[in-house]
């Protein structure tokens, strides 16, 4: 079975799309709750309960547009203005949650490790334990992912490559 046989029959079963959308949206519900129960639990960096919360939305907002129909002509061959409108708003969703994800990493990277303690008679403001480390690693898994999904990339075409000169040597 090939990719595109699983991706069709993925499309051909409305109850797996529906399952594999709600998988993909419970990371950004679980980052609106967090930033909202948090939202003043860190002084340090008050920008991360706040980053939390768009990151969530948005999230929610992609995966809502990406449920649009994607077919840019109907059957009687004229254009789908509405395919295009959300293709727009899709790919101006991507680039915001790309810059407000870079945005993150400085406010959530820059201090890394910082004083968990709410009633410490330092200097140093705090930052809820919980809400930390939930930004921390959930901005960590997508660098894993990431990763993962290049490597992944990177054996793919070394596989392609491979099995295209194997059958190139098999026709002579």
């Amino acid at each position: 079975m090939t990719d595109i046989d699983v991706i069709q029959s993925i499309r051909s079963k409305p109850q797996a799309l529906a399952s594999s959308k709600m998988v993909v949206c419970v990371i950004p519900v679980a980052q609106i709750i967090i930033g909202a129960i948090y939202l003043d639990d860190c002084p340090r960096q008050h920008y991360i309960p706040i980053y939390l919360i768009v990151a969530g939305v948005f999230g929610l907002v992609l995966a809502a547009l990406s449920c649009q129909p994607s077919g840019s002509t109907p059957e009687d061959g004229t254009p789908n203005p509405l395919s295009r409108v959300c293709a727009t708003w899709n790919s101006l969703t991507a680039v915001f949650l790309v810059c407000w994800f870079i945005a993150g990493n400085v406010w959530i990277y820059s201090i890394y490790k910082p004083n968990y303690i709410k009633n410490t008679t330092s200097e140093d403001p705090y930052c809820d334990r919980t809400l930390y480390l939930f930004a921390f690693w959930t901005t960590t898994l997508v660098y894993i992912l990431l990763a993962l999904s290049l490597v992944g990339g990177c054996c793919s075409l070394l596989c392609c490559c491979l099995c295209g000169r194997a059958d190139a040597d098999d026709n002579v």
